[in-house]
């Protein structure tokens, strides 16, 4: 049997990892947060029409884990493939290690996707942990090659990034010039960029561009529905705009509704929220056959939007008010939702957690449920 972890690349045009790429097998044990998950399979477990599930490390932050125990939880919850969005997840980047991380996803069929981080150093957070951002990308193609995984996914950073001096354009031109030095490195290896919109910090077109500018040969679009809302983007339009040049995603739900300044919004468990999860995840599955949906559970902390300020549109300076159309929208959908808040003399910590991981889990039985994802059937 093939293992999942083994990538045969394809341009960003026919980018499909083959469902033999993500075989399930039976017999791995559960462990009991997931037994209850038994109920919710579909009928069509074994179809050939599902869609690989995985785990973005991140929707388990208040565990601090490392990459062996996220690919063991994956495995305990039999899942097809785990995302670690930049190089802090693993105990070490030597080869042996990353060997034997590989091994073990491979054991539980599972396959492993990668990011770099932030590659912007004009950026208002860039770290240099692994040097400028030229040598983290280069780090990150030698780990996403050892570990199997087709893509490196990148960002500029967040919202803040829109406030700095000039705007986001210099934060835009230095991911493209990185990434464009980079180029003929990633394809050597047989990958793709995955540039993702993060924490608010591009809109659906400033990616387009970005992507088309340094070559959807080699770039393509790590997708995050969640930060496409935060920039006053409907998901579901930032999803059509970007899906011909999506390689990787991390989903979530969302909720907006009006606020004195303009708009405050939570994301929530999949299934909970505003979100047409099963055309959101058919659309994106269509597009690019074989590619995981990545579950990135963020919940539990409500963010403004305060479109109504002008100083909020000093990081928009460019974008009409026709722009955010469809976002106004939503928010008139939108309604309030409360914050969960630990019983009394209950550990902050040891509470956010459970709700962490309680989030991931619903999230992961909505998906299978309604939406066709989940190779690997539960055993009876």
């Amino acid at each position: 049997m093939p293992n999942p972890t083994n990538h045969d690349h394809k341009t960003l045009g026919n980018n499909t990892l083959g469902r033999r790429d993500f075989l399930s097998t039976a017999g791995s044990s559960l462990v009991a947060a997931s037994i209850c998950s038994q109920s919710l399979m579909a009928d069509d477990s074994k179809s050939a029409n599902r869609i690989p599930l995985g785990l973005d490390g991140h929707s388990l932050r208040g565990m601090k884990w490392k990459a062996t125990r996220l690919i063991e939880f994956a495995a305990e919850q039999r899942l097809d493939a785990v995302l670690l969005n930049n190089l802090n997840y693993f105990e070490s980047l030597e080869t042996s290690h990353l060997r034997k991380l590989r091994d073990l996803a491979g054991q539980h069929e599972i396959a492993i996707y990668i990011g770099a981080g932030g590659i912007c150093a004009n950026a208002a957070k860039f770290s240099d942990k692994y040097g400028d951002a030229e040598a983290l990308v280069a780090k990150a193609i030698e780990v996403a090659s050892a570990l199997g995984s087709p893509n490196v996914n990148v960002r500029i950073g967040s919202i803040d990034d829109r406030f700095l001096e000039g705007g986001i354009q210099p934060r835009i031109d230095e991911a493209v010039r990185v990434l464009k030095a980079s180029k003929e490195r990633a394809m050597d290896a047989g990958l793709t960029f995955g540039f993702e919109n993060h924490a608010a910090d591009l809109r659906s077109d400033e990616l387009l561009e970005l992507i088309e500018e340094i070559g959807t040969e080699v770039c393509g679009e790590m997708l995050d529905p969640g930060n496409g809302l935060w920039a006053m983007e409907d998901p579901m339009v930032h999803l059509e705009a970007l899906v011909p040049h999506v390689v990787c995603n991390s989903l979530r739900d969302y909720m907006v509704w009006e606020s004195e300044e303009g708009a405050t919004f939570q994301w929530t468990a999949v299934g909970e929220g505003l979100m047409d999860v099963p055309s959101y995840v058919q659309t994106l599955a269509k597009a690019n056959p074989g590619m995981p949906i990545f579950v990135e559970s963020i919940s539990n902390s409500a963010r403004p939007i305060p479109f109504l300020t002008d100083e909020h549109w000093q990081g928009y300076p460019e974008l009409a008010a026709a722009d955010i159309v469809d976002f106004l929208k939503l928010v008139r959908r939108g309604h309030k939702i409360e914050i969960d808040k630990p019983e009394p003399g209950m550990d902050q910590k040891k509470f956010d957690q459970q709700h962490q991981q309680n989030e991931f889990l619903k999230s992961v039985e909505y998906l299978r449920k309604h939406a066709g994802a989940g190779l690997k059937a539960f055993p009876s």
